[in-house]
């Protein structure tokens, strides 16, 4: 048994048969989690009683093959903003094109980005690169603050040493350096987090515990939604509130979903009026055809050693779903037929996460549905992704009043900050398509035996 694996082992130990097995503290917890309005839709951000813990080595792991990783994937932006072949290879909207055209100001293609892994013991894969508006690491900064000090957790610290994996810090200054890149004048730059607000989200936004972290750090913040934006005289604002600094939390497809090309948020991005972090330009990295690019071995063969080795070990063959022939472990292969005969190790997945189309594992599925799933696929943006063995661990979590415990899909992600990993969260999931209650965000600690 692993470090690691014993310390989960304790841990749940403390739960089930310890002086914790009252769970008094767990119902005090998320009345604290409640309080501090981390749910969503009447139900909790997080429903686990336990957090994630990776290894010290695990999570430098994490920040240099993620850090190898992300460097192979603007470089391949690079290429394909220089190469309209390889721009069409990743199937966006026109607008979106148009959009990805425009020079944001500053040098980062991604300030803000977070890579979703499956990561046990020695071995990590990644399949998801979300560089447009990515999500979890505000929640997770909260919910590690409410677990550092809940009971059981702190009985744990007597006999590990547990670190947080915060962003909140390294977020804001990755957007103040990204303003001065772009030749911001103002010393403390008013700042506009731009979100849609959900209808059915009835607790607080992610975005709020970032506002009132920015806040607290001396800046002006709002958060302001892209019908409240107005764009006059050189100026975008909300009201009187003149914003010098846009932090977007909208999707480019979401965005383009409900507006056009002449919204002042785009105006005053053309007119480099305001800096908006991250760029619409960032849409290229976030489109899952990116993993097809990347793991194509013929536009990477002169990378770096150690890029082309993080996209060689822990990236999964993936390719865009077209009547094309490409190759696979240097085979050429017709892709459709391909697909049909290898159902057991490949997924279908749409390019783009703001599609209403659905996910398709085809090991979940028989020939029949799958032939169906592949039909779909060739007619919408869709990849074809090998398939990546998940990691399960035990969490425990309150039903009813009782303890149970389930074995959960565990989804590293770490967050990367102009090209550097600072920081992770970790989401829990039953690893089966569809709607489950038990699923959510848990905190991540570090996790290092006291000498």
């Amino acid at each position: 048994m692993s470090q690691l694996d014993e310390a989960v082992v304790k841990y749940n130990k403390l739960l089930e048969a310890g002086p914790y097995s009252d769970l008094a503290w767990a119902e005090a917890l998320q009345e604290r989690m409640e309080s501090g309005h981390l749910s969503a839709g009447g139900r909790l951000i997080c429903p686990f009683l336990r957090p994630n813990f990776i290894s010290r080595r695990q999570y430098e792991n994490l920040v240099k093959t993620g850090e190898s990783l992300i460097g192979a994937i603007d470089r391949i932006q690079q290429m394909v903003m220089d190469v309209p072949a390889l721009l069409a290879r990743l199937d966006l909207l026109p607008a979106e094109k148009m959009l990805a055209a425009i020079d944001p100001g500053y040098q980062a293609l991604e300030v803000a980005a977070r890579l979703d892994s499956h990561m046990v013991n020695g071995h990590l894969h990644f399949v998801q690169y979300n560089a447009d508006s990515p999500t979890g690491a505000g929640y997770a900064d909260a919910l590690a603050d409410l677990f550092y000090d809940a009971p059981p957790v702190k009985e744990f610290r007597k006999k590990y040493t547990l670190t947080r994996a915060g962003s909140r810090k390294h977020l804001l200054q990755a957007l103040l350096k990204s303003y001065k890149q772009f030749g911001g004048a103002s010393k403390k730059p008013n700042i506009a987090i731009v979100e849609f607000r959900s209808t059915y989200h009835s607790g607080q936004s992610e975005y709020q515990f970032f506002r009132d972290f920015f806040r607290e750090e001396g800046y002006a913040v709002e958060i302001v939604s892209p019908e409240q934006l107005e764009y006059r005289n050189g100026v975008l604002r909300k009201g009187s509130f003149e914003i010098d600094l846009v932090y977007r939390r909208l999707g480019v497809q979401e965005f383009l979903l409900r507006f056009d090309l002449s919204h002042p948020l785009v105006k005053a991005y053309r007119d480099r009026a305001v800096c908006i972090v991250n760029s619409f330009r960032s849409e290229l990295a976030h489109k899952k055809a990116m993993f097809g690019l990347l793991t194509d071995e013929t536009l990477t063969a002169r990378f770096p050693a150690a890029e082309r080795k993080a996209i060689r070990d822990h990236v999964p063959w993936t390719r865009l779903v077209t009547a094309t022939k490409t190759t696979y472990d240097d085979k050429t292969v017709d892709l459709p037929e391909f697909i049909v005969q290898n159902r057991e190790r490949l997924a279908l997945k749409p390019n783009d996460d703001y599609s209403d189309q659905h996910t398709y594992f085809g090991w979940e599925m028989d020939a029949h549905g799958w032939d169906r799933a592949l039909k779909q696929a060739m007619r919408a943006p869709y990849v074809v992704q090998e398939r990546v063995e998940p990691v399960r661990s035990r969490f425990p979590l309150m039903s009813f009043g009782h303890l149970e415990c389930r074995d959960m899909q565990v989804d590293v992600h770490p967050h990367a900050y102009l090209g550097k990993v600072q920081g992770c969260s970790s989401w829990l999931s039953s690893g089966k398509s569809g709607f489950s209650s038990a699923a959510g965000i848990v905190p991540t600690f570090i996790l290092d035996s006291k000498t």
